[in-house]
């Protein structure tokens, strides 16, 4: 059997720091080189980032600035095709430009006669509705769709996408592996607030939260509720930020109203500029239970077994919630501390009956991540 080579470009939320993100990226190469090596295609992948420095250091990849557009033009045009995805790219909640970014790029993809893939792609919300034209345009015209929700499907048909245009998976962070074994500093040193290290056989309870409302109500609340837990049960809690610098400042912006828990017995520590994706994986798979604003968050204590306890800011929160045939704890600005902490007490105590419940469910859905990579190296085969 003759080996192909295909050149992939590789557009997404790449190279600004953000774990989630950067998990995508790093699970849709991983998974892209797991099916090549079932195939006869080779892949070599060229990926949009806002570091591309970084992006190649941290993946050995070769990648170009996302906001160059000759170079990305030229990336594209040598290319054998274009994955867009995954993640919420494709949304107006945080401004105007995401929208506008991500869908030019895929259509200049499509003006080279290039093959165009929507991978696991969370959509919406779309609340202004000049978008829609444009996203059912750029979409019809592409060799393969899929989304990370039912919803976001469902948006697809509304703007004229038939059903089996729609492959809806589970996000691609679900097929993210574990470190190797013997990789450098698989877990970083749990520290306290303070600086000093921490070493305890307490239940380890991962937090992972961001600003959000302009009051703080969220975060005060998940205070008040942690320090309701630390009142009836010693925990050690890591706070793990997600998108830095700026969850690392809501860390300590929570760690500060808890004040000094040592005389419960409890801990509290957080982790240090991890930025590595499957570094964060690592600790989150070494917790008991995970409280979560941020999706990834969620979706990475899931994809190792844990519990994990959503606190939401957004749709995709929920529907994340609803494949785990799970709801989310409280939104943002409505969250019980009380509630909090009788959950992640409740998630402790019956921890095995947990696992026994969602097992069977995660493993199915940490196999159906890996479908889109099947699909379009199925589609570059046969192209070649």
């Amino acid at each position: 059997m003759v080996t192909t080579s295909q050149k992939l470009v590789i557009s997404g939320y790449y190279g600004f720091r953000n774990s989630g993100d950067e998990a995508v990226l790093k699970s849709i190469l991983t998974a892209l080189e797991e099916e090549s090596h079932r195939s006869n295609v080779t892949i070599e992948p060229i990926v949009l980032s806002g570091d591309p420095e970084s992006t190649t250091s941290m993946y050995g990849v070769r990648s170009v600035h996302r906001m160059k557009l000759k170079e990305v033009r030229e990336a594209i045009k040598e290319s054998d095709g274009l994955i867009s995805g995954g993640g919420s790219l494709l949304q107006d909640a945080t401004g105007l430009k995401s929208i506008p970014y991500y869908l030019g790029v895929i259509k200049l993809a499509q003006w080279l006669k290039k093959p165009t893939f929507i991978y696991a792609q969370g959509i919406g919300p779309v609340n202004r509705k000049i978008f829609n034209p444009m996203i059912r345009s750029v979409f019809k015209a592409c060799n393969y769709v899929s989304v990370r929700d039912e919803q976001s499907a469902e948006y697809l048909r509304g703007l004229g996408l038939q059903w089996n245009q729609i492959h809806v998976v589970p996000d691609p962070v679900m097929g993210l592996p574990l470190p190797e074994a013997n990789a450098e500093e698989v877990s970083s040193v749990a520290v306290n607030a303070q600086g000093a290290s921490v070493h305890t056989k307490l239940p380890v309870i991962g937090v992972s939260v961001r600003f959000w409302e302009s009051d703080r109500k969220e975060l005060t609340a998940i205070a008040a509720g942690l320090k309701k837990l630390c009142s009836k049960k010693a925990v050690h809690l890591r706070f793990m930020p997600f998108h830095l610098p700026i969850d690392e400042q809501a860390s300590r912006f929570v760690m500060e109203m808890l004040g000094d828990l040592g005389n419960k017995g409890s801990e509290v520590s957080i982790t240090k500029d991890l930025t590595d994706p499957q570094l964060m994986l690592q600790e989150v798979s070494n917790c008991d239970v995970v409280i979560g604003m941020r999706l990834h968050s969620l979706i990475y204590a899931a994809s190792q077994y844990v519990p994990p306890v959503g606190i939401s800011y957004d749709p995709k929160i929920d529907q994340f919630m609803l494949r785990l045939d799970s709801e989310t704890v409280g939104s943002t600005d409505a969250l019980d501390g009380d509630k909090l902490a009788k959950t992640v007490a409740n998630l402790l105590d019956q921890r095995s009956q947990w696992l026994k419940e969602h097992e069977e469910g995660i493993t199915e859905l940490k196999q159906e991540a890996k479908v889109p990579a099947q699909q379009i190296i199925k589609y570059l085969g046969r192209k070649g």
